[in-house]
């Protein structure tokens, strides 16, 4: 989520007639890479002297999932590269939990 998403969300609100974004809720993936202190600093950042200035930051965790290319099943895949909780096979293709994104906002 960076600031393009973030001032994106902002005008959609102030648009709507919104005087103040009260929440922002993020999905973000297992599997996105993100270290959440950064995240959560770079979206505080990129939030003020907006409507969302303050805004309560909710980050709803999305669990990683994959499909087997051995076995074909899809299986819960918390770990990049690790084998398949099934059948011990390689690789598993991410098909979950990479999400990276505004879910939605609460306004005023």
């Amino acid at each position: 989520v960076g600031r393009p998403q973030a001032d994106r969300a902002v005008e959609t609100a102030r648009r709507q007639g919104a005087v103040r974004v009260t929440e922002v809720r993020l999905e973000i993936g297992e599997l996105a890479n993100v270290e959440m202190t950064a995240l959560l600093f770079g979206l505080e950042a990129a939030l003020r002297h907006s409507l969302a200035e303050g805004a309560r930051i909710e980050c709803l965790i999305i669990p990683g999932q994959g499909r087997c290319l051995t076995c074909g099943e899809t299986v819960p895949l918390a770990v990049r590269y690790d084998p398949c909780p099934r059948c011990d096979g390689y690789p598993v293709r991410p098909t979950g939990g990479q999400e990276l994104r505004v879910k939605d906002i609460l306004v005023e």
